[in-house]
């Protein structure tokens, strides 16, 4: 297979299964290539409006893959991976996706909009229903939903917030507004946190983020940057 080098507009991600069956995805612009090494087969999503996809995610069955897009209007779509087909459309962002994620049992996505959109919304995908929904004041740069999908958590500059679901949500007629609470960043409020990962199994109440300084941060279950270690990098993006 011959490999090309791609210098912008990149993204990678593996879909959240064993090994075995692991399907790698990579988007290039207005196109996602997803990679099966096992098969060595690829299969091509292409993004019906020509604009770059900005960001994207796997459900946690590795069956539905979201993306967002940059761009004036920009669009949340659902693509069902094994068909490789379009399952959904989510308009509400009037600029770009910065990130998005499903929630752990597939029934919700959280998008996030770029700095000159500045929406947090939480989509019930499979209703093309806009549920709850709120604004940020910083840049925002990546998301992560919980293991028991009762929050989720963004990260960004001199941003670390904690937004809470309702289970209401879902029967609202009109969307409500999406309740959060920051992150207590102590003396490390400056810092730019580009990611950021909810804790699994005994660590479901720790929150952790790195960010562009390379700090390794956990955030206890009370919201509180608890700790935090230097990775020894110059910098992380």
């Amino acid at each position: 297979m011959k490999i090309q080098r791609l210098v912008k507009d990149l993204g990678l991600l593996m879909e959240p299964r064993s090994e075995r069956s692991a399907c790698f995805c990579v988007s290039f612009r207005c196109v996602v290539v997803l990679l099966n090494p096992a098969k060595n087969t690829q299969q091509h999503l292409i993004n019906s409006s020509r604009k770059s996809i900005s960001t994207l995610s796997f459900s946690s069955d590795g069956r539905y893959l979201v993306t967002g897009e940059s761009g004036h209007l920009a669009a949340v779509r659902v693509w069902d991976v094994s068909e490789g087909s379009l399952v959904s459309e989510l308009l509400e962002h009037k600029y770009g996706v910065s990130c998005v994620a499903f929630s752990p049992n597939g029934k919700y996505i959280v998008s996030v909009g770029s700095q000159h959109d500045m929406s947090v919304n939480l989509w019930a995908w499979k209703k093309s229903a806009l549920i709850a929904v709120n604004k940020v004041s910083s840049k925002v740069t990546a998301v992560s939903f919980s293991e028991d999908g009762n929050h989720f958590v963004t990260a960004g500059n001199r941003h670390v917030r904690f937004w809470y679901l309702d289970p209401s949500h879902a029967n609202q007629a009109c969307p409500v507004p999406l309740m959060g609470r920051s992150g207590l960043l102590g003396e490390l409020q400056n810092n730019f946190f580009c990611d950021v990962a909810c804790g699994r199994g005994l660590r479901s109440d720790s929150t952790f983020c790195v960010t562009a300084s390379g700090l390794l941060c956990e955030f206890n279950g009370q919201r509180v940057l608890d700790r935090w270690v230097h990775l020894q990098v110059s910098q992380i993006t």
